[in-house]
């Protein structure tokens, strides 16, 4: 325990962040753990606070200044103080309990105000937020640290899910943006035993790689079926289709499309040890038809674009020695894509999460992008835009490099895929001979493939 000056927290200092225990005065058996961060960003003072919900204690979101600045920073109102309890409930969930606790609250709450929010004698009111996730149990399984993320975590989890069947992932989080799932992948039991006797702790897992949970990855595949027609004309010639990746992460979209799609796949990743995770932890395999490569995205597809043509090959493993599979001397790309797919995000959370990071905006990249792409080749792109100029500014870049633009919307509030076409032709995605159109509604939800619109 630390003793805290009464007026430590009497004026408002950015980025500060206390925390301590206290005893429970509710409870003489148990401490409270209390964070206090104030925001970085000046506004007007307003103070807010959380109980850490029972059980979550150690979770990163819960247990770091960086998961603290996350809440703060995704709270529907701008907060100045932001003020975390933990442990409150202890082992005591009696309604008795909770109400002493919540009379206690308030005033204690109040002695952690700043000055300025008791203007004229008027007693602030500081609201109480609920935090709010799908989990109900985790167990973490490898932590590590890289140095282009940071610290890493992989976890197991059970979540809720609609029709009461339990349901168990596996989790790719980065310490510096906790609340940020980087990855996910649905894992089922070893052992055939009733899924009611499984302890997530005690349980071995196995992956199931045949569906994509995370919540952009099958509106993202969606967009193939702008260029189904093509993709199928490939096929029956005797191609596989090409897909480039830029981000990695645990891999779950690039085995997606190599096992599901039958596409021969290159993905570029900068950090070495997030695709070790990936191979230890996600199922991310070198094949025949899979490659991953270290390297900047963006680096990588402007050497690819400008570095020129090289020999004729017919795969990624057979153009070069380090297996990236394209070009070294000449002016053109040899070997295009039939699409690239951007997951990339800027990694900053004091200015929000936001995706494409604005690097990979200017128009250098954007002509690179395509000139890696064949000529009905399109360049998916995984959007979170923190605001309406970030949007306009990046469709306003796009429309003057690509000739049609289309978006799906993930649904979450959050994300929505931006899809560039290179060619103005769009084929239709209604022909029933279409055997690699069918396919693709057959592992994906037809509902990404028809909210498709243009922009």
């Amino acid at each position: 325990m630390v003793a805290i000056d009464s007026s430590t927290f009497e004026t408002l200092i950015p980025s500060r962040f206390i925390s301590f225990t206290l005893p429970n005065p509710i409870s003489h058996d148990s401490l409270l753990r209390v964070a206090v961060l104030d925001s970085p960003l000046t506004h007007s003072p307003h103070i807010a606070a959380m109980l850490v919900p029972q059980g979550r204690e150690s979770d990163w979101i819960f247990s770091t200044k960086s998961g603290h600045l996350q809440l703060l920073f995704t709270s529907p109102q701008p907060i100045s103080r932001f003020i975390l309890i933990g442990n409150q409930f202890h082992h005591h969930s009696d309604d008795s309990y909770q109400e002493k606790f919540q009379v206690w609250l308030k005033p204690f709450l109040l002695a952690l105000c700043p000055k300025s929010l008791f203007i004229n004698g008027k007693i602030p009111d500081i609201p109480i937020l609920i935090y709010e996730d799908n989990v109900i149990s985790s167990v973490v399984i490898h932590q590590c640290v890289s140095s282009h993320v940071g610290e890493m975590l992989v976890e197991n989890v059970e979540i809720k899910t609609n029709n009461f069947r339990r349901e168990f992932r596996r989790r790719l989080r980065f310490k510096r943006m906790p609340n940020l799932i980087q990855t996910e992948v649905i894992i089922v039991p070893e052992t055939d035993s009733s899924l009611n006797s499984v302890v997530i702790g005690d349980a071995k897992f196995m992956l199931d790689l045949r569906v994509l949970v995370h919540p952009y990855l099958a509106p993202m595949v969606a967009s193939l079926s702008l260029i189904s027609e093509y993709i199928e004309g490939r096929i029956r010639s005797g191609l596989r289709p090409k897909a480039l990746c830029l981000g990695v992460g645990g891999g779950a979209l690039l085995t997606f499309m190599a096992i599901q799609l039958g596409f021969e796949v290159l993905g570029v990743d900068s950090d070495k040890e997030v695709l070790k995770v990936a191979k230890n932890y996600f199922g991310l395999e070198d094949s025949e038809f899979l490659h991953v490569i270290v390297e900047d995205a963006v680096k990588y597809i402007k050497k690819l674009a400008y570095r020129g043509k090289r020999n004729n090959k017919s795969s990624f493993a057979d153009s070069e020695p380090d297996g990236i599979g394209h070009l070294r001397n000449g002016d053109e790309v040899t070997h295009k894509f039939d699409v690239v797919m951007v997951d990339l995000d800027s990694g900053d959370i004091i200015d929000g999460i936001s995706s494409p990071p604005l690097e990979f905006v200017r128009k250098r990249v954007l002509l690179a992008a395509k000139l890696i792409l064949s000529e009905f080749g399109i360049l998916a792109i995984n959007v979170i835009s923190p605001s309406q100029s970030f949007y306009d500014n990046l469709v306003n870049h796009f429309r003057k490099v690509f000739h049609e633009l289309y978006k799906i919307d993930v649904g979450n509030g959050e994300n929505f895929i931006l899809i560039a076409t290179v060619s103005p032709q769009v084929f239709s995605v209604g022909d029933c001979s279409n055997s690699f159109l069918l396919r693709l509604k057959s592992v994906i939800p037809e509902t990404y493939i028809n909210s498709i619109r243009k922009i």
